[in-house]
């Protein structure tokens, strides 16, 4: 951080300082103010550079849609803990991927950076309390929202959370069409279906009046990651209904934290007349950063009024996105260099440079050199001579999500009904360019096309409830409805040589000439790998669809049984064509046991129907350990790879939840709700730990060819158990003090996983470690916000405690395994705990227009390097490890970019 930035910061902090001594005076006396705002109860944290209007458009009787079929139910009178997120906090984050918005601002929301991990940067993993990102229900409007179609089968820290996962991508909503975010801080199955365990996001359409045009431009302190952002709303509004549009394009540019690898400084040393061949030159010839990216998405939301009490509904939802990932470095020739503690190591090559392709077959008919053989000459071939310097593949990922809803919905005095269809799909293209398949020689191609991943979902929902007058405090709500969901996962193949074996799959048998017409076997050459270096493509073998059908019937009830005590109840039934059937149900109640203190709990089962696209994904990709490259293989359980390492039919996980908490309002301006719960999980589904194959396996089933000798196979398996224990804590404050408007909030997550029982064949001691590690266990966001006329100046403190990246990093065994206990140890590298500071000032000039500037992580905060460990070598001649990193590549819990700096205008009539 410069000397500069430094200045600024003591400036802020003793700005920030002051403020909040004058807070605590005034909540001191806060009932001597006559003109102190309600509180905004629960809102995760107050909205950055919004104007004073826009801060006072929620309040305390905002009606939550989430969690109740009531229709009365606010957020400081609700059983179930919600969050409400205005508009203008989704907004005014200074991200274009509604994952990093979201990450900003819900402390128990996960999300990794993703830089190099194949699919899975493209379409990232999120997590929810420590769980899974297909085991949080994401709805538009009340309805479902389709998963991605990718499978997160990437090993490592990456997808550490979410590996196996197949949730939804929420990076295609486009934040300004969302007219609030609610999200459900508990399990709710048995009220929606399957998937709703760690909770539930619920995204509210907007369906204002006006024009709103927002353009966003920044970039890193670095001077990389150049970022841009337009984006547009038009609403209109009367007697017959509405109609709401917002577009948004985005284009992000690349960042590169890393150093080059050691055998590529080497090259650049002993062959300066090929360095500029090196890939991304001058830069490292592998990208640890964001991959560039650009795309469009965009949402109608729109109704006709068909009665005064009745209309028919449409929403959808349409988003592309290209992205363009760096793949690790293929060195052409090997070398030595010294680690940091003094050993020399070696810098190998790719083993297709140390190959030679003899080109010269053997002549037909001759007895010494038979068919299939070829003539050891000067007449070869070797991948030098395509990649002198060595090459970098690089992976692209176009995204397609389409998403509709259309309904009719409305009330007939105490009863309602809403009845819907949703048609989706979601498209993942996936293809390589710089790259090869060794096995076809100088045949090869250089790009290819692995083929289309798919994910198509048919809805049907019907929804009633009717507000019964049994002489209780309030009515008794009755709702009841059932679903039918077609979910159909597709893999179409790819080119041939995106999976294909070649020629030189199998060893070349050489022959030498020792007279005239007469050969002498001298040996062979090494067998070649199959499929696209990288990552193969799917073949004809493994392509198709496959589909699963469910169809399921809820019932719930809901009243105050007296002025103080509110209580639900809920059950489900589902019954599944692939597993059969699946009941749940909940209970939630709220007493009040005075005007500003109220205590609420919930307790409940739920579910997670494994998804077509986990029993059937098959892939192969070429990974690295310590910059050695293998082949891992991710097989159906249906298939005779999976099956002869033992796979069987996957079985749904079962949730059982608890909750329990209060709501506190001491004073008119404030609210704290603390909330603890407990997640308990069976039946896990996750990935196998790799098998390693032996030339007895491929001799016992050749299936195992794309993956090879010594390469790894992994299948999808109900293998372990977890429990999640945590509390939030929400707190807001709001006054008003000589003019001026302050804003406080503090939102805090505490969350612990434990993996109490596991199949170590499916999850590892790191992998243990990461579950219970990997995000940080205490986060909290505190937030200040001061509003003057038409300025606002804005303060974000995030805190981010210890993680860890054991499935990256390495564990150190402390107690080896027994037949009757598991291996135990802990993290080679613990990265310390952070502070990131967000700083906005915005102004509002001529009434419409909003110009603001900011800075993300204003002090440049990055994680804590990577340091020598048994795992890891560090290289004082590039500064890195062997593959570049410097840091974690996952990112941790907020990215290794470093400082972000923009500037935004908002036009608004």
């Amino acid at each position: 951080m410069s000397f500069s930035h430094l200045g600024v910061l003591i400036i802020m902090q003793n700005s920030l300082i002051s403020i909040f001594a004058l807070a605590v005076a005034n909540l001191s006396v806060a009932p001597a103010f006559a003109d102190t705002i309600p509180a905004e109860p629960n809102s995760v944290a107050q909205q950055s550079g919004g104007n004073a209007d826009e801060a006072e458009e929620q309040d305390s009787s905002e009606v939550i849609v989430i969690g109740t079929r009531r229709t009365d139910r606010t957020l400081t009178n609700s059983p179930s803990p919600v969050d409400v997120i205005s508009s203008a906090e989704l907004t005014s984050q200074p991200a274009a991927n509604m994952m990093d918005a979201l990450k900003n601002i819900v402390p128990s929301f996960f999300v990794g950076q993703n830089s190099i991990s194949d699919a899975s940067t493209f379409v990232r993993s999120p997590s929810l309390r420590g769980l899974s990102g297909d085991q949080v229900l994401v709805m538009l409007n009340g309805k479902r929202y389709n998963r991605s179609a990718l499978v997160q089968v990437y090993g490592g820290s990456d997808t550490g959370l979410g590996r196996g996962a197949q949730g939804p991508d929420i990076s295609a909503i486009p934040s300004l069409a969302i007219g609030s975010l609610q999200v459900l801080r508990e399990g709710a199955t048995a009220q929606y279906g399957s998937d709703a365990i760690a909770g539930v996001l619920n995204y509210g359409l907007r369906e204002d009046q006006g024009i709103e045009i927002v353009g966003r431009a920044g970039q890193y302190y670095e001077g990389d990651g150049e970022s841009y952002q337009i984006a547009g709303n038009a609403g209109l509004k009367s007697d017959f209904g509405f109609i709401n549009v917002t577009a948004e394009y985005v284009d992000e540019g690349q960042t590169s934290r890393g150093k080059t690898r050691p055998s590529a400084a080497n090259f650049a040393a002993n062959f300066p007349a090929l360095a500029p061949d090196l890939p991304n030159y001058p830069l490292p010839v592998q990208i640890w950063g964001n991959s560039p990216s650009h795309g469009y998405k965009g949402v109608v939301n729109a109704a006709l009024n068909v009665t005064a009490d009745s209309k028919i509904y449409f929403f959808g939802n349409y988003a592309k996105n290209k992205g363009n990932q760096s793949f690790n470095y293929r060195a052409s020739v090997s070398s030595t260099a010294v680690d940091s503690t003094g050993v020399v190591r070696n810098q190998g090559a790719n083993g297709a440079f140390n190959n030679i392709f003899y080109m010269t077959p053997c002549p037909a008919g001759n007895a010494t050199c038979p068919a299939g053989g070829f003539v050891q000459d000067g007449n070869i071939f070797r991948f030098r001579q395509l990649y002198p310097a060595g090459f970098t593949p690089r992976f692209v990922g176009e995204t397609e999500q389409l998403y509709g809803v259309l309904g009719y919905k409305g009330t007939a005095g105490d009863f309602s009904y809403d009845v819907s269809g949703t048609l989706a799909r979601n498209k993942l293209t996936l293809s390589m360019y710089d790259s090869a398949n060794f096995s076809y020689g100088p045949a090869t191609q250089t790009s290819f096309e692995f083929g289309d991943l798919i994910q198509k979902e048919m809805n049907f929902n019907a929804d009633f409830t009717y507000a019964a007058d049994v002489g209780l405090a309030a009515p008794l709500t009755i709702s009841a409805g059932g679903e039918f969901r077609k979910e159909t996962y597709e893999q179409t193949a790819g080119d041939e040589q995106s999976y294909g074996a070649g020629p030189y799959a199998i060893a070349q048998r050489l022959y030498t000439q020792t007279a005239p017409g007469v050969y002498t076997f001298t040996g062979t050459t090494a067998a070649q790998g199959v499929g696209a270096s990288g990552y193969a493509g799917t073949s004809p073998a493994t392509a198709g669809k496959f589909s699963q059908e469910n169809y399921g019937a809820y019932i719930g009830l809901e009243t105050d049984l007296t002025e103080a005590l509110t209580v639900g109840a809920a059950g489900r039934y589902e019954h599944y064509n692939t597993f059969g059937d699946a009941w749940v149900g909940k209970v939630n109640a709220l007493y009040k046991l005075a005007d500003a203190f109220s205590i609420r709990g919930s307790f409940g089962t739920g579910f997670h129907a494994p998804s077509p696209g986990q029993a059937n994904v098959s892939i192969v990709t070429t990974s690295f350990n310590n910059g050695v490259a293998f082949q891992s293989g991710t097989y159906p359980t249906n298939n005779p790879v999976a099956q002869y390492y033992g796979a069987t039919t996957l079985k749904p996980e079962k949730s059982t939840n608890y909750g329990l908490g209060f709501i506190l309002e001491p004073i008119p301006a404030m609210t704290i709700t603390v909330d603890g719960y407990q997640i308990s999980l069976r039946d896990r589904i996750g990935l196998t730990s790799p098998f390693i194959v032996t030339a007895a396996d491929l001799a016992a089933q050749p299936a195992l060819l794309p993956v090879g000798v010594d390469g790894q196979v992994q299948y999808f398996t109900n293998g372990f158990r977890t429990r999640t224990r945590g509390v939030d804590v929400v707190a807001t404050y709001r006054a008003t003090v000589s003019d001026a408007q302050l804003n406080f909030s503090l939102a805090y997550n505490y969350n612990k996983t434990r993996v109490t029982e596991f199949d170590s064949r499916v999850i590892n001691l790191a992998q243990r470690i990461d579950a219970e590690n990997l995000a940080p266990n205490h986060r909290a966001v505190f937030n200040v916000g001061w509003t003057l006329g038409d300025l606002s100046f804005n303060v974000r403190e995030n805190y981010y405690s210890s993680w860890t990246g054991a499935q990256d990093y390495g564990v150190t065994v402390t107690k080896a395994a027994t037949a009757t206990t598991p291996e135990e140890g802990y993290a080679n590298q613990k990265f310390g705990s952070k502070f990131v500071t967000d700083l906005e000032l915005s102004y509002t000039f001529a009434e419409h227009f909003t110009l603001a500037i900011g800075a993300q992580n204003f002090t440049d905060e990055k994680p804590d390097r990577l340091k020598a460990t048994s795992t890891v070598q560090l290289y004082p001649l590039t500064g890195g490890a062997a593959d570049g990193q410097v840091y974690a590549r996952n990112g941790g819990p907020f990215g290794f970019n470093g400082g972000f700096y923009y500037t935004r205008l908002r036009i608004k009539y």
